[in-house]
Formats: C-alpha cells, sequence, structure tokens
C-alpha cells in the first residue's frame, strides 16, 4: 500500500493546520462530552447512594421505622391539621369580644384520653381522631362508624333503603372503596335487610368496628405525635389568651 504525501509549497502548512484542528475539538463537542460525563457522574452516585442506603436499612433498621425526612413532611401535614382544629370559628367576633379560645381546649384533650366513648362524644375529639387517622391511611373504621351513626338517624324508609345501600356499597361491599373487616355472619346479616333495613341494621358491625378502634387505633392515637402536640397547641393557645 503506498501512501500518498502532499508536496509543494503549501503541504507543511496544510499538515500543520489539520494537526492544530484535531488537537482542538470544536467547543459544542466538548459541551456535549462534558455532559456525558456528568451525567456518568450522577448516575454513579446515585447507584452508590441506592446501595449505601440498602445496607444501612438491612443492618442498622426495622422495616417499620419511618425515615427523618418522612417524619418532618409528617408533622408538618399534622401541624397543619392542628391548627384547623384550634382556628374553627363559626363566630369570630364573638370570640374576640368574649377572649373565649375555639377548638379543644387543654381540659377537652386531656379528657380524650380517658375512653374511646369520651373522644367520639365531642365534636372536635371526633375531627380530630379522623384527621390522625386519614394521616395512617385507615380511616375506614371512624368513617364508618360515623355512618351508622348519621343511619340511626333517619326516620323514612325510603332514608334508610338509600343510605343502607350506600354504606353497603362503600364499606360492606367486597372490595368496596372502604372495606370494613367484618365476619362473614354479620356481613351476610346487613345484605338481608337492605332491601328492609331497620335503625339497628348496622348496630352487631358498629359495635365490632367500635372495638377494633377501641383496641388498636384509639391507643395509638392517645400515644402519637399528633395528640401531643395538639395538647401542647391547646395549652398555648390559652396562655395567648390570658396574656
Amino acid at each position: 500500500m503506498s501512501l500518498n504525501i502532499a508536496s509543494g509549497p503549501w503541504s507543511y502548512g496544510r499538515i500543520a493546520l489539520s494537526s492544530k484542528l484535531r488537537l482542538r475539538p470544536h467547543p459544542s463537542h466538548l459541551d456535549y462530552i462534558a455532559e456525558l460525563q456528568q451525567a456518568k457522574e450522577k448516575k454513579t452516585s446515585w447507584i452508590m447512594r441506592e446501595v449505601s442506603n440498602h445496607m444501612a436499612f438491612t443492618e442498622n433498621e426495622k422495616p417499620t421505622e419511618m425515615s427523618a425526612e418522612k417524619k418532618v413532611k409528617k408533622r408538618k401535614n399534622w401541624n397543619n391539621k392542628i391548627q384547623f382544629l384550634l382556628n374553627r370559628n363559626p363566630q369570630p367576633r364573638l370570640a374576640l369580644r368574649r377572649k373565649k379560645p375555639y377548638g379543644p381546649s387543654v381540659d377537652d384533650v386531656n379528657q380524650w384520653a380517658q375512653s374511646l366513648d369520651k373522644l367520639l362524644n365531642h365534636k372536635y375529639g371526633k375531627t380530630a381522631f379522623r384527621l390522625y387517622l386519614k394521616s395512617e391511611f385507615c380511616e375506614e373504621n371512624i368513617e364508618f362508624w360515623m355512618a351508622c351513626e348519621d343511619f340511626k338517624l333517619l326516620k323514612t324508609r325510603r332514608e334508610k333503603v338509600t343510605k343502607a345501600k350506600k354504606m353497603y356499597k362503600e364499606f360492606i361491599k367486597p372490595d368496596a372503596p372502604k372495606e370494613i373487616n367484618l365476619d362473614y355472619q354479620t356481613r351476610d346479616n346487613i345484605i338481608q335487610s337492605l332491601d328492609d333495613p331497620t335503625t339497628t341494621s348496622f348496630l352487631a358491625a358498629q359495635k365490632k368496628v367500635y372495638s377494633l378502634m377501641e383496641n388498636n387505633a384509639y391507643p395509638r392515637f392517645i400515644h402519637s405525635d399528633f395528640y401531643k402536640e395538639l395538647f401542647a397547641a391547646a395549652s398555648a393557645k390559652e396562655e395567648h389568651i390570658k396574656s
């Protein structure tokens, strides 16, 4: 194979120019290479971080533990809900004139810890409990219990039939959007009464749900940061009113 080398007075200049172009790539090409390198470094950093987090989780943490970032986010969400409770005031001018704090008082919050019955019989207590369960993604029991309370107040057969069928679709039916945990017999009794429901049609189911909340969700609520922060906020609000 022969190699033809250009000759003539301009040969050296062409060779020098060609070498110079090869040594100095176009600026856009340099930017592209830099972007590729940066993307590669980011991907490597992400992979190492994920591996490190996974190792830390498997060695030092329990599956039920919550990260610090999630705790901060959850606490911020709780604070917003607590302020919503404390600032609910249907008559703001009257409140300013009397200087009475609306929302739950310290005494109210203390009474909620005495029993689930006292919690649910207080309008702010019931609201607080429901907000807490919503934050835990397990609000179906309290919402069913409240629906049962509303059902007891209905007078006409037509109202009862409509409400009963709505409750069945929402809470009782298999794979319902807010299905509650009931045994076969209790569920079947409700189904049999849908066409002619009575005031007591949901009573057995309501008692079972109440028992579940009393032994599970209620103790969690009383010992939660949500409850503690609600108590602290109510105390601070009363101190502010006094001053």
